[in-house]
């Protein structure tokens, strides 16, 4: 029974590294290439391996219309080296084996005509390729990192890789989407597990927070509106670049070195609420007055109506916060931590009253955990900035207080408890029920993969080159039976 849990959790977390470094563009797409013909074990082609000495690379497999190259493995396991993951324990044959079942599962994707939505990936790509550049200086430095000749080049490689992880995604949730677990499945899925083999769970806690947000003031909000304004009677009046204005004006850092683009789609929300509003009662070449987000004020050019997919740029301007609004909030959230800690007020209480997070206010500043849905934390799989501001908590204890930002607010500041801290345990059937809830529907799931992939194995086209037949695959891709 353990090692089957070590198995499922082996393949599951292989997936998941594998699938977010290829978004990460550290291999090439050949293979996602789609093939036309049937491809013999003599083919090859010349590649450099990482010392730049020419070698060999030859077709390793061929599943349904894909190819993997024997590079293909190499490079696999560079990209987890290059993450940081451990590769001790994995050898070729596995790694071999978890491409082999990508292939498998993007080919019958295809087959089944499963829907992806093309402009949501382009926009994804752009996203990705824009925080990468940010990240490494600029465009011409990231090109040159991943050694292509252009931009366009990178972004359809980001594309292709973009695209076949999504196929592969869509294909692995059709299997499972339907699967339950009913209570019955669950006592017996922990009943079949050996007293001494039972999971530990780690500390677990509930955080509770307080945050208070400086004020902006309406004169700082009202430069903003005539800011915008100004940009949008240079591009009506005068015929200026709305494009260029994106680019050196905009505060969104996601989309202004694409000039503020967007593709939103009717039937798909993205963005939030009010920008959709907004983007969608517009006609084509029309520019929006200027309007309020969270996010802060925009105006919005409608380019181009493609269906129920809309081709938008925008530009983003945040009102500036004074030192004056910054300092009466951190003195505001002084006299709510005395009163906490005087027993004027009681945490919850607070929250409600004065907290400015609209997400847990009401909760009593109870934080979701974003993984599970709950209130509670595992305490070694917390977020390492959370984890490092209430770690010597004690129980009840008020934090002091911690300057912070998220995307919409560059500075807010909040104090924190810890209440309800249950310590490193072994599995309670009664107490972590929906753990183990959780890992029995995880169980149920994997074998429903695994039944499909035997099944699907059997009925697609599958050759095995080479010395790659020698592996002691856990599938049968050598259909010896």
């Amino acid at each position: 029974m353990q090692l089957r849990m070590e198995s499922l959790k082996f393949i599951s977390d292989l997936k998941y590294v594998m699938i977010g470094l290829s978004v990460l563009m550290t291999s090439t797409i050949t293979a996602q290439e789609i093939i036309e013909d049937e491809v013999e074990e003599e083919k090859a082609e010349v590649v450099k391996d990482t010392e730049g000495r020419h070698k060999i690379d030859g077709v390793a497999a061929v599943v349904g219309d894909y190819v993997v190259l024997s590079s293909d493995i190499e490079r696999q396991f560079e990209m987890l080296a290059a993450s940081g993951a451990s590769i001790d324990d994995i050898t070729p044959c596995q790694m071999f084996g978890k491409l082999l079942e990508d292939k498998l599962l993007q080919h019958h994707a295809i087959q089944d005509s499963l829907v992806f939505n093309d402009a949501e990936i382009r926009a994804n790509v752009n996203a990705q390729i824009n925080a990468f550049a940010d990240q490494i200086g600029s465009m011409e430095k990231l090109i040159a990192y991943y050694k292509k000749e252009s931009e366009q080049q990178l972004r359809d490689e980001m594309y292709e890789l973009n695209k076949s992880n999504k196929m592969a995604a869509l294909m692995q949730q059709s299997i499972i989407s339907e699967i339950e677990v009913t209570p019955e499945e669950v006592r017996q899925f922990f009943n079949s597990i050996p007293k001494d083999e039972r999971p530990l769970f780690g500390t677990e806690l509930q955080v509770s927070q307080i945050v208070v947000i400086p004020e902006t003031s309406e004169e700082e909000k009202q430069k903003v509106i005539n800011r915008l304004n100004e940009f949008r009677a240079d591009v009506i009046d005068n015929g200026a670049s709305f494009t260029t204005k994106a680019v050196f004006y905009s505060e969104d850092t996601g989309s202004k070195k694409d000039g503020g683009k967007y593709t939103l789609n009717k039937n798909r929300p993205q963005m939030v609420k009010e920008f959709r509003d907004v983007a969608f009662s517009l006609q084509e070449g029309e520019i929006s007055e200027p309007f309020e987000t969270e996010f802060g004020y925009h105006i919005i050019l409608l380019e181009k109506i493609r269906g129920q997919e809309y081709d938008v740029r925008h530009i983003l301007l945040r009102p500036k916060v004074s030192q004056e609004a910054i300092d009466a909030a951190k003195a505001k959230l002084e006299k709510v931590r005395t009163s906490i800690v005087n027993g004027e007020l009681t945490f919850a209480e607070a929250a409600r009253e004065f907290s400015d997070e609209k997400e847990t206010k009401f909760e009593g500043g109870l934080l979701i955990n974003p993984q599970t849905q709950d209130y509670s934390f595992e305490l070694t799989k917390m977020e390492p900035e959370l984890y490092s501001q209430i770690q010597n908590l004690k129980d009840d204890e008020v934090s002091l207080i911690y300057k912070d930002s998220d995307r919409v607010n560059e500075t807010k500041f909040k104090i924190l408890k810890v209440t309800n801290r249950v310590d490193e345990h072994e599995a309670d059937f009664a107490k972590d029920y929906l753990k183990i809830k959780a890992l029995a529907l995880q169980e149920k799931q994997f074998k429903a993969i695994e039944k499909w992939q035997n099944e699907k194995i059997m009925e697609t086209f599958i050759k095995i080159n080479g010395e790659h037949r020698d592996c002691d695959f856990s599938s049968n891709w050598l259909k010896k039976q």
